[in-house]
């Protein structure tokens, strides 16, 4: 079948907006209708090149949407089901899986070079290399797209799919970033370093986990409004200001618990977060920058003294298969919230646009809208 998609061919091009052909599914695949994907700035950094991955490739790993045909041995979906998309597939077999891993999944290693297991690209289209990847092997940014089925997690029928969509990369990634990775317990204090898409969700979690002092720290009078509309206790220009605030607070000490969720992560954002954060605190690093750039680079002496830790958080350490679910239940409560993250929506033609706001700091999530014509 025919699908309309957005897709990178060069970094530092715009994305075009073609027609592919799309494969069915085969043995554990399904046939997606995408409803809707969401602008996330990991799709940047294939654009741009930060993450090194090949191209052609079909951008967009937050989607959800209807399933539309199932493939032989498909038993964790079915035809007509509604889902959110994992943009970490989870095997529930590898060592990871099975030590609660999911983030983590060997099926992960190729979600770079776009293709599904066993090799197969879904997408062909025009150009001297035929076979289109999809990004985390998803593809969202395409009317329809052909995935494995452990890339997938039902949600109820009438779950909004508008905002469900978040939950397979953004909200979890921040929420888990506070509460799995760092670990933010009631009555601490926590600097947030960028408050997008993901620094917005660490937020949420930060605040439901119990942090009694919140500090939200990003150069944008709009990104600061919104964390304190969703949690944040104060919130400041820079790192500088948020080690002042934490000290004053905890009796020079300084944060308990530090998530750096800022879109490019320099050594100057490290530097800060690292001087404001205390003894025995942890430093959670979320956000992303070049993979061949060694952009932490700290005292080890400091680390040892203070008891410092400093760790990467992929997904949030979360499971997907319990968590996205287990979120749209944290969202259906009130307790977290999905529809105030949705700053404007798009159509496919549009993704370019909706990328220059991202950058510009004008959205805390984008929302792409696809037609099915």
């Amino acid at each position: 079948m025919k699908t309309k998609a957005a897709v990178v061919y060069e970094t530092g091009k715009p994305i075009e907006i073609v027609e592919l052909e799309l494969q069915g599914p085969k043995e554990g695949e399904v046939l997606i209708q995408y409803t809707h994907a969401g602008l996330c700035h990991s799709d940047v950094h294939i654009s741009h090149g930060d993450l090194e991955a090949r191209l052609p490739m079909v951008l967009g790993h937050e989607g959800a949407g209807i399933i539309r045909e199932v493939g032989p041995g498909v038993t964790r979906v079915k035809q007509g089901d509604h889902v959110v998309c994992s943009f970490i597939p989870n095997c529930g077999i590898c060592r990871w899986c099975a030590t609660g891993q999911q983030a983590i999944c060997d099926m992960g290693a190729s979600i770079l070079e776009g293709f599904l297991p066993g090799g197969r690209f879904p997408f062909t289209g025009p150009g001297k290399e035929k076979n289109y990847g999809a990004m985390c092997m998803l593809g969202t940014f395409s009317q329809y797209s052909t995935i494995h089925q452990n890339s997938v997690v039902k949600v109820a029928d009438d779950m909004p799919l508008d905002k469900a969509v978040l939950v397979g990369c953004g909200v979890p990634t921040g929420w888990g970033s506070s509460v799995n990775a760092a670990g933010v317990k009631p009555g601490e204090t926590v600097i947030v370093f960028g408050i997008g898409g993901i620094g917005i969700n660490a937020v949420q979690g930060a605040r439901y986990a119990g942090a009694k002092n919140l500090i939200a720290v990003d150069p944008l009078e709009n990104k600061r409004e919104k964390a304190l509309e969703l949690g944040a206790t104060h919130a400041v220009k820079n790192g500088a200001e948020a080690m002042e605030l934490a000290q004053k607070m905890t009796n020079g000490n300084g944060a308990d618990k530090i998530v750096i969720t800022a879109g490019i992560v320099t050594q100057e954002i490290v530097d800060e977060a690292f001087a404001a954060l205390g003894k025995g605190g942890t430093m959670v690093l979320t956000g992303l920058n070049k993979i061949a750039l060694n952009n932490v680079q700290i005292s080890g002496a400091l680390m040892t003294l203070f008891k410092k830790t400093v760790k990467g958080s992929l997904f949030g350490d979360c499971n997907p298969t319990v968590d996205i679910p287990k979120i749209l239940g944290l969202y259906q409560s009130g307790d977290l919230k999905l529809d105030e993250l949705i700053t404007k929506t798009y159509t496919l033609e549009q993704v370019n646009q909706g990328y220059d706001d991202l950058l510009a700091g004008k959205n805390i999530r984008g929302i792409i809208i696809h037609d099915s014509n």
